[in-house]
């Protein structure tokens, strides 16, 4: 048998017993047995009831390839999916569709982030929750908030998410809006990790902002909130323009588009990093007219020559904007020698990037699984 489980054609014959078979039937089964198993967290703390009935029935379990709905019962008896397994502590935060606790969890005695989300009986779960889940499940990366669980009742869905201090946002205000250039540099190489992750399995988080990269005491960064994500289908396809939060739209978007790819990420990464370096966001606009105009004074207003059909796009041409020259965006970030990035690059390619050279080149070979400070 594999370590997936699998049955092993070679101890598949009556006349050889499987490795694993002989070694159960001369032990009792371990907690770092049913772990490895089940594939749960090795810090996993699984009740004494629970393992003393796995020695009596559990060797069957890993004598064949285990089911899905073997595993989902095996977990469920383990406390998983139940209310019960958590302790709210503190409220959060509470949003139109959501409240967000932080909580303990029984199972390992970690603090845990409880979203619950209240379900209304006619229309379900929101679908933006819906989207979260099916896309967190496969994304397992070092620079993602990891989902732990999955609780559904009659009145609520709560996701369980692993437990960061605080956001972006608050950790600009609890450092009074001037993060050391190396913090700055270790935040945004992680946030293109994340990202660059999500992209090569052709995901877009669509609503990059301060608010949604989550930050712990040792410095480690996640992307957070994939309510608005999508996975991006090929041949492409067109999507909703109404994303991303106004201060991190990009142009394009803001002017209609629904003809995009990874790029609508990429500018977001743009104005945090510029967040972060400077304390104060790039292009803090009140509406989309406003918006348009704050990018258009930075960076130039466009013609056809810089974005060709840009005189028959009815949204540009309705507000008449002045003909602005654009300016050296250096200017603006006294701290810094800004990237000289001329285009929207990958989050791939912006990694490799000598802005990132004093990271050193190990950086660059980690595994997914793998944070900064592992280094």
């Amino acid at each position: 048998m594999n370590s997936d489980g699998e049955s092993d054609p070679a101890s598949s014959s009556d006349d050889v017993q499987s490795p694993v078979r002989v070694r159960l039937r001369n032990k009792k089964i371990s907690t770092e047995d049913i772990n490895k198993r089940l594939s749960l967290p090795a810090d996993i703390r699984l009740p004494d009831d629970y393992l003393e009935k796995f020695n009596l029935i559990g060797p069957a379990l890993f004598e064949q390839p285990i089911s899905r709905r073997l595993r989902r019962v095996s977990l469920s008896e383990i406390g998983f999916g139940k209310l019960e397994t958590y302790i709210k502590l503190d409220k959060l935060g509470e949003g139109t569709y959501a409240t967000v606790y932080k909580g303990r969890s029984k199972l390992t005695e970690n603090l845990v982030a409880l979203k619950e989300i209240r379900l209304e009986h006619e229309e379900g779960a929101p679908c933006t929750a819906i989207r979260e889940v099916s896309l967190l499940k496969d994304l397992k990366h070092a620079n993602i908030v990891t989902l732990h669980d999955i609780i559904h009742t009659q009145k609520s869905l709560t996701l369980v998410f692993e437990y960061l201090d605080k956001d972006l946002k608050q950790y600009l205000d609890d450092c009074g809006n001037m993060i050391h250039v190396h913090n700055v540099r270790l935040f945004l190489f992680q946030l293109l990790r994340g990202l660059s992750y999500c992209h090569r399995r052709k995901v877009l988080h669509r609503d990059l902002k301060p608010q949604n990269l989550l930050i712990n005491e040792r410095g480690e960064l996640k992307l957070a909130d994939f309510g608005l994500a999508r996975a991006k289908s090929i041949p492409t396809k067109t999507y909703s323009n109404e994303v991303v939060t106004l201060w991190y739209r990009p142009p394009d978007i803001l002017l209609g588009s629904t003809d995009y790819s990874t790029h609508i990420d990429m500018w977001g990464v743009g104005c945090i990093f510029y967040e972060m370096s400077t304390g104060r966001p790039l292009f803090p606009g009140s509406s989309v007219e406003e918006e348009l105009h704050f990018i258009f004074k930075l960076l130039g207003t466009p013609n056809e020559q810089s974005w060709p059909g840009i005189s028959t796009n009815e949204e540009f041409m309705m507000h008449n904007y002045p003909q602005y020259r654009g300016e050296t965006l250096s200017n603006h970030t006294p701290r810094y020698t800004t990237p000289h990035w001329k285009e929207r690059i990958s989050a791939d390619e912006s990694m490799s990037h000598r802005y990132f050279s004093h990271l050193g080149n190990r950086v660059m070979s980690l595994p997914d699984s793998k944070f900064q400070h592992d280094l």
